[in-house]
């Protein structure tokens, strides 16, 4: 077998077990900013279904890790633009969801308030800011958090795959 072959194959071998160490960091890191987010959501008074903190979901790949979520993300940290109107059935299930449709009694049916609201959104937005917004998710997943998972990952990591080649390689010429 020609050198270059045992020498990839330990290189390689050192590769897999060096990302398999990173996929811990990463997935460990990324687990606690979920938690995180869990818990923002529920300090701010924004669950009613529980529906996307339910939805959140780490992934770790050999390329690196994100945290997966329902698609309303952005509208819970930033609010909605004007334009197309939300489903009035998903107002209506967020109504239901917070108690609002059963303090409404008779004075309007829940599916015209959700209506209604659902219309408003579309011609004028839903800005987070006049409501006081929430940086959900910006107070947690910040740029000193992810500079921090990054540190714990890069130098050791580094340092530690660096020596292992130039061991290997010292006893190939020994």
């Amino acid at each position: 077998m020609p050198i270059w072959t045992v020498c990839f194959a330990a290189i390689n071998f050192e590769y897999r077990q060096i990302m398999s160490s990173i996929a811990q960091v990463l997935s460990t890191e990324f687990e606690g900013l979920k938690n995180e987010l869990i818990a923002r959501y529920d300090e701010l008074g924004m669950r009613a279904s529980g529906q996307w903190a339910d939805s959140l979901s780490v992934s770790v790949s050999e390329h690196g890790a994100e945290i997966l979520q329902e698609g309303y993300g952005e509208q819970l940290e930033f609010g909605r633009k004007s334009g197309k109107q939300p489903p009035s059935e998903a107002i209506e299930q967020w109504l239901k969801d917070k108690g609002i449709a059963a303090r409404l009694e008779k004075d309007i049916s829940v599916s015209s308030l959700a209506f209604l609201i659902a219309r408003k959104i579309g011609r004028e937005g839903w800005n987070r800011n006049t409501h006081g917004g929430t940086k959900l998710i910006s107070s947690v997943v910040t740029p000193q958090r992810i500079q921090q998972i990054i540190g714990k990952i890069g130098e050791s990591q580094l340092n530690e795959f660096t020596t292992k080649i130039s061991d290997y390689l010292d006893t190939l010429q020994a």
